[in-house]
């Protein structure tokens, strides 16, 4: 009887008779399978891989559960009228081929809209609409075509506790296969001529080459599934030379004991696969290392305000946050936990999560979920559960809002691997050549060395391990950054630009002055509850120094960008703004900072700022000056321009009465004149501008200022260390390009002993992982010699009174 293959999964369907589209399939499950993906045209799904597929289990009534609406609720992360989002653990994720389908589910069903794998984690994000599709629905489709989730319901968890242990279990295997081969070889080694031994060294020759089949088959499949992958789409990665020196070793060494002409190459060949593996389970480990040290990165510094049991308003950081707190969400802010509606009117923008932009409008006692930003005002709400850092941090990562910024780096390893493989390829081919005709009992051995040894490895290291521990010292420092391609970035700008209200200035000691008629205390009592919507950082200066009054609710609450703020509360009316927003014509130039206050259409008086300038800014202007053109771009008047002038560095540019527009067209011009520009803002009006800057920094304050515009958050603790964040990025670099440089040298000098017969397979397999040790312990210590010191630059000697002022 023939042998046939199921055409979806890879069984054996010799038996079965199940024949559909001239194919073969071992199951209807896998026919059916094959059908879904024929009628929704994905059948290049099979081009990927040959038998990608697993077969579909039985599941009728199996997930009969999730019909709980209670048990849905916990595994679902977003839910509301019309969207939810689910993230489930697929333990069969293996391969592209599974990454491509489960990315495209929308085809399959028309209610998902969209679907993201985390292969790392073996994890697919799905987003659905619920209007005739549900959680089960999904749980279904996926198991019908080979994805079954594990779920599990002693504790709602979606399997993420699940640890990939292959990797372990083929290091053991090869590890056991090479000790023995090693032992069996003793004899062989010592050249004995004992009889008993010459009875049985064929014995022992087969018994090495039967410990060599698990190492060449299980331990070292991977390096050929990833070989095999990257020729099938035309490209030489870094497993083919590894699986060619393999595939050689095992073929010569089984061709020596058939044709009973010597012993092989076994104990090498084992050897090598566990040499090997044993570096790749230390980079495996340093990389789970690395990304728990990342999680510095989830606690960057956004704070909140609670509202305590006496009424009174105190702002924490996000993650003291706990179950059962009233927290009070401002206009254009992040809720940053799931909550429950309690006072005011919520418009809620879920576009950070499920990337539709259409707003939803809530009542009191609706739930609230963690992601979504206000857009009506202020409202306050009940905790329902603490805040996640790591889904904070998600979704601010999201690719849907990375600016497609290149990632140089990933391209110069890329294209330097490439070009490695085949320099390396070209030279075993020619060495084994010139080996052959010289002594060719040395080819063999020369042939693998040189392609063990010029594994372009650790090159492939230097980059993400620099970048690694960068952004964990930064994080560290409280300096926030979006992900590596951050540090690229601001180690090549040439231009900073700076808003002034609340990037240069400190809110905190800004004193304010008023000038106007006298309010009463209705009006109070209106201004201060409309300022409490407000996250403007003018707006929360004033309002942090009002006298306590009765907070109103506030009615037809509008912020306007640039302008300022209106609100009614039955029949009086505000505004807080400009002059010209709340009806004022200036008879006079004003020369500081003022917020005008109109009630009812009658002009009442204005609000006077007297800034303080952060700590060491003068001495931060001055350092940054030698090296970049620094800009001051305000929306406030030229009220300050004088005392700007006294304190920063000459032909330092200052443009005010800026509006958003205008300042993201400035910052494109820039560009256009080939500037690499840093923008630092508020993160609140400068969203525009921090995203078209090159990089974008957030100063944080006490405010959430949580935005997919900015590629980085500065506590504003930290501003004067500015220049040393730049400084130690322009460091990274020179570290990637040395850590380039010594690989470089070493596989030349490996090279060398390689080529010239005086390097063994197995010394060589020994020395690889070493190299990649190597480039991580050195960018680990040079990262942590350059890393920002706990002082800023010029601040470590002679604090005076004056530092405070600048």
């Amino acid at each position: 009887m023939e042998h046939k293959t199921c055409y979806h999964c890879g069984l054996d369907s010799t038996t079965t008779e199940i024949i559909y589209d001239n194919k073969s399939f071992c199951c209807n499950g896998c026919k059916t399978v094959y059908e879904i993906f024929s009628v929704n045209d994905l059948t290049c799904y099979y081009d990927l891989q040959n038998a990608p597929g697993a077969t579909p289990k039985e599941i009728e009534g199996k997930y009969n559960f999730l019909d709980n609406a209670k048990i849905v609720e916990n595994l679902l992360e977003f839910n509301d009228e019309n969207t939810q989002i689910v993230t489930l653990y697929i333990p069969h994720i293996h391969c592209s081929s599974c990454i491509w389908v489960l990315e495209n589910l929308n085809k399959l069903h028309p209610s998902i809209s969209s679907s993201i794998v985390n292969f790392g984690k073996k994890t697919v994000r799905v987003n659905y609409h619920t209007n005739n599709f549900s959680i089960k629905d999904l749980v279904k489709l996926l198991s019908s075509i080979g994805y079954e989730p594990f779920i599990s319901l002693d504790d709602y968890s979606v399997g993420k506790k699940n640890v990939d242990r292959s990797l372990i279990y083929k290091l053991g295997v090869a590890g056991f296969a090479f000790g023995n081969i090693m032992f069996l070889s003793f004899p062989e080694y010592f050249e004995s001529t004992e009889y008993w031994l010459e009875q049985y060294k064929p014995l022992f020759r087969w018994l090495m080459f039967s410990f060599s089949l698990p190492v060449v088959f299980y331990c070292a499949q991977d390096y050929f599934i990833s070989a095999y992958k990257g020729l099938k789409s035309k490209i030489l990665n870094i497993d083919v030379p590894i699986a060619l020196g393999v595939t050689v070793l095992f073929l010569r060494s089984t061709a020596e004991i058939v044709l009973d002409i010597g012993t092989g190459f076994f104990d090498s060949l084992a050897g090598l696969v566990f040499f090997l593996l044993l570096g790749k389970f230390f980079q495996q480990k340093t990389y789970n290392f690395l990304s728990f040290e990342r999680d510095y990165k989830s606690y960057f510094p956004i704070g909140i305000t609670k509202i305590s049991s006496d009424n009174s308003e105190t702002s924490i950081q996000v993650y003291d946050i706990k179950k059962g707190d009233r927290l009070l969400i401002r206009n254009e802010e992040l809720i940053p936990v799931d909550c429950i509606l309690i006072k005011g009117k919520a418009k809620i923008d879920y576009s950070f999560v499920t990337g539709e932009s259409e707003t939803v409008s809530k009542q009191s006692g609706d739930k609230l979920f963690a992601g979504g930003k206000q857009l009506n005002g202020s409202i306050e709400v009940d905790v329902l559960k603490t805040v996640e850092q790591s889904y904070l941090t998600q979704l601010w990562s999201n690719d849907v809002f990375n600016k497609n910024k290149e990632d140089s780096f990933t391209n110069l390893t890329n294209a330097i691997s490439k070009k490695f493989t085949i320099a390396i390829l070209s030279i075993a081919f020619l060495a084994t050549g010139y080996w052959l005709f010289t002594d060719s009992t040395k080819a063999l051995n020369v042939f693998t060395a040189v392609l063990i040894i010029a594994c372009p490895c650790a090159i492939a290291l230097a980059a993400p391990f620099t970048f690694g521990n960068m952004l964990r010292i930064f994080g560290k420092q409280k300096f926030y950054a979006k992900n590596a391609s951050v540090i690229e970035q601001l180690a090549a700008i040439d231009t900073i630009i700076f808003d002034k209200t609340g990037t240069i200035t400190a809110n905190k000691q800004t004193t304010i002055e008023y000038d106007g008629f006298e309010l009463s205390g209705t009006e109070e009592s209106l201004l201060k509850s409309t300022l409490r919507n407000s996250n403007h950082p003018l707006s929360r200066s004033l309002y942090a120094i009002l006298e306590e009054n009765n907070i109103v609710p506030v009615d037809d609450y509008e912020e306007h960008i640039g302008q300022g703020i209106s609100a009614k509360h039955e029949q009086n009316s505000i505004k807080i703004g400009s002059a010209p927003y709340v009806g004022h014509a200036l008879e006079t130039a004003t020369l500081n900072t003022a917020v005008h206050i109109s009630t009812n259409n009658q002009y009442k008086g204005k609000f006077t700022f007297y800034n303080k300038y952060r700590k060491g800014l003068s001495k931060l202007f001055k350092i940054l000056k030698k090296d970049y053109d620094l800009v001051i771009l305000s929306g406030d008047n030229a009220g300050e321009r004088e005392n700007l002038t006294k304190l920063l560095p000459a032909k330092t540019k200052l443009l005010f009465n800026q509006k958003p527009d205008d300042k993201l067209e400035y910052i494109k011009h820039h560009q256009n004149s080939g500037s690499k520009v840093l923008m630092i803002g508020d993160g609140l009006n400068d969203a525009g501008a921090l995203a078209q800057s090159n990089v974008g920094i957030a100063i944080s304050e006490n405010v959430n200022v949580f935005s997919p515009a900015c590629d980085a958050i500065l506590d504003a603790t930290k501003f004067n260390k500015l220049y040393d964040f730049i400084k130690a990025s322009k460091s990274a670099i020179k570290i990637i390009k040395w850590s380039f440089l010594f690989s470089f040298i070493y596989n030349l000098i490996g090279l060398y002993f390689a080529v010239t017969g005086q390097l063994a397979p197995v010394i060589a397999a020994i020395l690889m992982p070493l190299s990649s040790i190597s480039i991580v312990v050195f960018t680990t210590i040079c990262t942590n010699i350059v890393a920002p010191p706990s002082l800023p630059i010029g601040e470590e000697h002679a604090k005076s009174e004056n530092d405070l002022h600048e």
